[in-house]
């Protein structure tokens, strides 16, 4: 497993952008897929995003398409989310999860076996 922070959450207004940063060590993280999810009070934590291994396939969920972009700089062992547009409904917490097994497509949560610990988001309108 992997080791992963997250950071960049806070509050912003509706229409604003955010750039949510996971930062991992203890292993090479080029090995590894990773996915964004996030999860709002009283929901499910669902995928956002995500990044495959090896050939870097990027995958959305259609609620974000657009806004969001995922990114990796495998020399700095981080992966970005960077959330343009942001609306109240992009409210959540946000943890990013990594995957020796995702080469892309569906992020399914299950996959992912290494888990940041979450940064919050908060979009005012």
């Amino acid at each position: 497993q992997v080791k992963l922070v997250e950071s960049g959450g806070g509050l912003v207004q509706a229409g604003g952008s955010l750039r949510l940063s996971c930062a991992a060590s203890g292993r090479t993280f080029s090995s590894y897929g990773v996915g964004w999810f996030r999860q709002a009070p009283g929901k499910e934590r669902d995928a956002v995003a995500a990044i495959g291994r090896t050939f870097g396939r990027v995958s959305y969920v259609d609620s974000v398409k657009g806004r969001f972009t995922i990114s990796r700089d495998n020399a700095k062992n981080t992966v970005y989310l960077q959330m343009n547009s942001l609306k109240p409904e992009d409210t959540a917490v946000y943890y990013c999860a990594a995957s020796e097994n995702y080469y892309g497509g569906s992020a399914y949560s299950n996959l992912f076996d290494s888990w940041g610990q979450g940064t919050p988001v908060t979009v005012s309108s």
